[in-house]
């Protein structure tokens, strides 16, 4: 099945509820089922195998010994039982067949049985029984089996489904949801090697750890029975996640299993309960982070100031945005020698310079530079993301000297403008292949190019009081640098922030 193919498909699943639920909710009950068929028709398929080796007593095996199959699915849960139950009762139907595969596969609990398809809002249904209906028999024309669809084609159609819902949904979709190019892009950046633990703390969706393993098979990868896969000598990489919504979460973890990865996905507030320690107590590492954290993220102060990790040695964020915070927490996570790639917001490469005075963002800033961790900065153009039409930035570190990359001398630092390099789309704009190819090109050869990149050294940055945004060294056609509403609202509540502390402070004189 081609990817058109499987959109169109997923598309007519859409309307098939189309009325009853609104577009935002349609990921909510399309998912888990497109889920529980490919569960299904894979088991389907196991049998078959098994029947080809044990003969005709399989089935009959298989429900003593539940071993002899990756996962076993309970009778009612499969598509064939679904499909043929009639239609009244089928929400309540459909609920126990999920509940019972979770049931019977601990790995699928709070993945596939998080929504009750019986659920009633003001004494009626959420959605009737006939469109549940209507809905099993869109699912039912494609197979989902080993042979019919690979795994990533299946993650690329949940994709889909995704960015739909981000397109309709608009404000709330950046919480979970990447832009697939910009993912690609953080991916190329990483170059993740074979066997790598790579961790994304607020993994949303698990699109960036997705791509990760996606771009690990381009660069590792075999083409075996029609499909790309990693020789046996060859490690995948070990992927692990945080989130703190459940809904989310629940669809980061179904991300994952459609893949076919082996990922630990944990549930929780990364800044303020980390999930993942080590035998110490202590942050674990890892060799590479890519994250994309909600920008301009508020904190309490005592978030910082009462850390049990010491993340924040290099300064507390203001209060108006955490985005040094997070930083600072994820260089905390990283292995000596390991590298970050994380999306910001622009303002945290430049707010703060020129000011007269501290500056704690700015100040945060100058101790990463001073500490040579900023490798590169990347400036996005504008309506990429689906909760803003600013542009972000893509801050790419290293912790330690040991990960100098070739051509790169100590305390330099890379800025690329690819503010223009970008296609129009409805509704939003989009990178195109040869867009990722050139700032990967550009990062990974370490070169200057007139009018896309430039390179400058610490003292340079210094002079320009730790302005980092790639626009002040590196012009394109003329443009001049406009202020996003987003940075000034920032920049806003900071100077409300200084202003109180003053009152503080004048107060206590």
């Amino acid at each position: 099945m081609d990817l058109t193919t499987l959109e169109t498909w997923l598309w007519d699943a859409a309307c098939a509820i189309r009325g009853p639920v609104d577009a935002a909710k349609f990921k909510d009950y399309i998912l888990p089922l497109v889920f529980l068929k490919r569960l299904s028709d894979v088991f389907d398929d196991e049998l078959n195998r098994l029947r080809a080796e044990l003969g005709a007593q399989a089935p009959r095996l298989v429900e003593k010994d539940h071993a002899l199959v990756r996962f076993y699915l309970p009778q009612e849960a499969r598509w064939e039982a679904i499909r043929t139950h009639a239609a009244a009762g089928l929400g309540q139907y459909l609920t126990d067949a999920v509940r019972a595969a979770a049931r019977e596969n601990p790995r699928l609990q709070g993945v596939i049985d998080m929504v009750d398809f019986n659920a009633t809002a003001a004494g009626q249904r959420i959605v009737p029984d006939e469109y549940l209906a209507k809905l099993i028999e869109v699912l039912s024309r494609h197979r989902l089996g080993l042979d019919d669809v690979e795994p990533d084609m299946l993650g690329r159609a949940y994709e889909y489904l995704l960015r739909k819902f981000a397109e309709d949904s608009g404000q709330s979709a950046g919480e979970f949801y990447t832009p697939r190019e910009v993912a690609v892009l953080m991916a190329h950046l990483i170059e993740p090697r074979p066997g790598e633990r790579i961790c994304d703390p607020c993994c949303g969706s698990g699109g960036l750890l997705i791509k990760c393993h996606l771009r690990l098979l381009e660069t590792h990868g075999v083409q075996e029975n029609g499909r790309r896969k990693l020789p046996k000598h060859i490690q995948p990489l070990r992927l692990f996640g945080q989130e703190i919504n459940p809904a989310t979460f629940a669809m980061a973890r179904m991300n994952a299993v459609i893949h076919d990865l082996e990922a630990d996905i944990r549930i929780g507030d990364s800044m303020r309960q980390p999930a993942f320690k080590d035998a110490a107590g202590g942050l674990q590492t890892f060799h590479a982070v890519v994250a994309n954290p909600m920008w301009n993220q508020s904190f309490p102060a005592e978030t910082y100031e009462n850390d049990p990790y010491e993340r924040f040695g290099l300064g507390i964020p203001p209060a108006s945005s955490a985005d040094w915070g997070w930083l600072q927490h994820m260089l905390a996570s990283v292995d000596d020698g390991g590298r970050m790639a994380v999306v910001l917001d622009t303002g945290a490469v430049s707010r703060g310079s020129g000011n007269q005075g501290s500056n704690r963002e700015r100040d945060i800033r100058r101790a990463f530079v001073e500490r040579d961790l900023i490798e590169a900065v990347i400036l996005l153009p504008e309506n990429l993301f689906y909760n803003t039409t600013a542009p972000g930035v893509i801050v790419v570190i290293r912790n330690g000297a040991a990960s100098l990359r070739p051509n790169r001398r100590p305390r330099e630092i890379l800025l690329i403008n690819a503010s223009h390099r970008f296609a129009k789309g409805r509704p939003k704009n989009y990178l195109t292949d040869d867009d990722i190819a050139a700032v990967a090109e550009v990062y990974h050869n370490w070169q200057a190019v007139e009018g896309f990149s430039a390179i400058i050294t610490r003292e340079e940055a210094a002079r320009n009081d730790y302005n980092l945004s790639p626009s002040r060294y590196v012009a394109t056609n003329g443009k001049d640098e406009t202020l996003p509403l987003e940075e000034a609202m920032v920049l806003l509540r900071e100077a409300e922030e200084e202003r109180a502390e003053a009152d503080r402070r004048l107060e206590e004189v």
